[in-house]
């Protein structure tokens, strides 16, 4: 039987350490949003929030990285604990657990994959239809946090992808994208892999700069889920900033 407790505690120090940022360029400098954080949702045990890009979901190792939605969260809420997380460069509804019953029911529901997750993005190029991306993902220890493709050792990894809108001027489908499986870069590393990249993404588009947009155009969108402690159906839409 698995120990309840610890699982949580193993998820939060996973989250934790994954969201360090490892092996960036010399030449960067950490500058986050200073705008207050946007509350779309709150209950008795969860609070959700959209989080700005550039802005950590959780502190970094070094002292100028500490700044951090998390620790923003717990100036208001000091029991409050991270349930997943964003990458720096994404914007989008992110969730924490008020307490620590909460924090263990909200990591199970992750586990489950019970957690219904749409994300908005710019990709480069014309992307027709709907359709899925289901290749295996694994880290590019050389070159973290980079991920790659790697078919013998990877870990499982589904994408499903719908185009909404096309843009000649720019070359540029605006497509919704549901992960099913929750990776590290995931849908970056999908979208690239299929030859559509996510316009001003610094480590899978060749062209990063070519962006209408001075940010990665990824953006968590929309989450739904069944309360785990109130059994209250939850569905919570962001703004989407592009």
């Amino acid at each position: 039987m698995i120990d309840s407790s610890n699982t949580a505690c193993y998820f939060s120090r996973s989250l934790l350490y994954a969201a360090i940022p490892m092996a960036l360029n010399d030449n960067f400098i950490y500058s986050p949003p200073q705008e207050d954080l946007v509350i779309v949702y709150e209950d008795d045990d969860l609070v959700v929030i959209e989080k700005p890009a550039g802005l950590l979901s959780v502190p970094g190792r070094l002292p100028e990285h500490q700044d951090s939605a998390y620790l923003r969260v717990l100036a208001q809420y000091p029991h409050a604990k991270i349930t997943h997380r964003l990458d720096m460069a994404t914007s989008g509804i992110l969730m924490f657990a008020k307490h620590r019953d909460a924090e263990v029911a909200v990591s199970k529901m992750f586990q489950a994959r019970t957690v219904e997750k749409h994300y908005i993005a710019l990709v480069q190029g014309q992307l027709d239809a709907e359709g899925s991306v289901e290749v295996p993902l694994i880290t590019d220890w050389e070159n973290r946090p980079r991920q790659i493709v790697h078919f013998e050792l990877g870990k499982p990894a589904k994408t499903l992808y719908q185009a909404l809108s096309y843009d000649t001027e720019t070359d540029i489908t605006r497509v919704l994208l549901t992960p099913i499986t929750g990776r590290s870069h995931q849908l970056r590393v999908h979208m690239q892999y299929i030859g559509h990249p996510i316009t001003g993404d610094k480590l899978y588009h060749p062209e990063p700069t070519r962006s209408p947009l001075k940010r990665m155009a990824l953006h968590a969108s929309f989450l739904a889920f069944q309360q785990p402690l109130s059994g209250k159906a939850v569905a919570i839409h962001g703004r989407v900033p592009f």
